[in-house]
């Protein structure tokens, strides 16, 4: 079939595709990032691809669909295996994120190494690295596996001889912007080449049932590079967060086709490589301070897990004309709004100081069930009196000062009574709570004034 050439502009930023070259991307205003692409179109004008020549499945009805339910590789790191949703689904891909140097190699590297070692062959594949380098890794983590097999490679078609040469229940692929196909012109790690590869390793999840793990490096802007286009490939994607001046590690499930998003799985960075936290809420209060002003104690959710978190604030009159407003792990919006009703509502003057919120450990806490122990927080700064050390916070705050109830709050409360907290404040419920702890005293109330009457009595 007779073929001819197309030539399109594609932003390496946003994926915005344009007929023209433009040196500023109109979706993401970013300068120089639109990449030219040249693609090999057929005469009826589809593209050529090796899935064409593949047989295609028969329409079959939903009640005659069966599947087993375990079909998952368990993953022997409890944490990796949480954000997993249970462990690796049979068949799937799966895209894991981070900054470089967060620890992205080292963690997959051990999974892949325990996986070897219980389910069976495993490849990896890097791009980046040589074997000798990976080796080097391995032996200082005391990675081991007989059946982990690697491969330092990144032409797409040579990495498939082997896949089919071994037949492994997991390959991985460190990293996905370094592997080309020669269906495109492209320069390895363009848009074309990367969706292109990701499209080809997908089908090759979903035919053969081989699971694929994606290590993909992210921009400037903390979005993983290639761009949202990869996203929408894979099943699941999962990003490696942390402070780089702290030891541990965040691995935070954004999307989940088989489990639940914004599941956390937390790590600590060590000699001997990525060791899991089983319980991060003690080591997240392990430093705190007590009777401090400007300290709380905030119980968020993080997926399915309840996390306690000691969040810090600080007021300080300005000395600028607009005072400052500077998050640390909290939402900037909900900073302002917080403020904002503090001020308006309890008569707090904190249009006159500068704010500073931060949340210890490295966390990053989106949802408003903080709002509560973000606004005591900054109230006992601003006033310089301690809260109850004893007493943690859980609720919602509206532009009029109400405090609204959250979601899953008997899992949240049976947390803070482990961690040994004895009260905690939450929204006024409108119907009794079921499977309350005995020994924790619930305070309800239904107002941010009410809240901050009962935690700082006027004297």
């Amino acid at each position: 079939m007779a073929t001819k050439t197309r030539t399109s502009y594609q932003c390496s930023n946003c994926g915005r595709r344009s007929p023209r070259y433009m040196g500023r991307c109109p979706a993401c205003g970013e300068f120089n990032t639109m990449v030219e692409e040249v693609t090999e179109v057929s005469k009826a004008g589809t593209r050529s691809s090796a899935r064409q020549a593949q047989a295609r499945d028969q329409a079959q009805r939903l009640g005659e669909i069966t599947f087993d339910a375990e079909d998952r590789i368990t993953v022997p790191i409890g944490e990796f295996n949480r954000v997993l949703g249970g462990g690796i689904v049979l068949g799937s891909i799966t895209l894991i994120g981070g900054d470089p140097g967060i620890g992205k190699s080292t963690v997959v590297l051990q999974a892949a190494a325990m996986i070897a070692a219980t389910a069976g062959r495993v490849l990896y594949v890097s791009g980046e690295e040589s074997a000798r380098q990976i080796k080097m890794r391995a032996d200082r983590m005391g990675v081991q596996a007989d059946d982990l097999y690697l491969l330092t490679e990144t032409h797409l078609a040579a990495i498939f001889e082997q896949i089919e040469r071994l037949d492994p229940v997991l390959v991985v692929i460190d990293s996905i912007q370094t592997v080309y196909t020669d269906d495109s012109d492209s320069a390895p790690g363009s848009v074309t080449q990367v969706r292109e590869c990701a499209s080809r390793l997908q089908m090759l999840a979903k035919t053969t049932g081989t699971s694929v793990f994606l290590i993909g490096h992210v921009t400037k802007e903390g979005a993983i590079a290639g761009p949202r286009v990869l996203e929408h490939i894979v099943d699941t994607v999962l990003y490696l967060e942390g402070d780089p001046f702290q030891a541990y590690r965040l691995l935070r499930s954004v999307k989940n086709r088989f489990g639940a998003t914004s599941e956390v799985g937390v790590f600590e960075m060590t000699g001997e490589g990525m060791t899991e936290v089983t319980n991060p809420s003690e080591m997240f209060l392990a430093e705190r301070v007590l009777n401090a002003p400007g300290t709380s104690i905030a119980v968020s959710m993080e997926g399915t897990r309840p996390l306690l978190c000691e969040m810090q604030a600080l007021t300080s009159p300005t000395t600028f004309g607009n005072p400052r407003r500077t998050p640390n792990g909290v939402d900037y919006n909900r900073l302002l709004l917080v403020s904002a009703v503090l001020t308006r509502r309890l008569g707090l003057k904190l249009h006159e100081q500068d704010i500073f919120v931060n949340v210890i450990g490295g966390l990053k806490i989106d949802e408003p069930a903080s709002d509560l122990a973000m606004a005591l927080a900054l109230a006992s700064s601003y006033y310089d009196k301690a809260l109850p050390p004893d007493m943690a916070f859980v609720g919602e705050v509206g532009l009029s000062g109400e405090v609204r109830g959250v979601a899953q709050l008997p899992a949240r409360l049976n947390e803070a009574q482990k961690i040994g907290f004895k009260r905690v404040m939450i929204p006024k419920a409108r119907r009794p709570l079921p499977d309350l702890p005995r020994d924790l005293k619930v305070i309800e109330v239904r107002h941010l004034g009410e809240a901050l009457a009962h935690v700082m009595p006027r004297e």
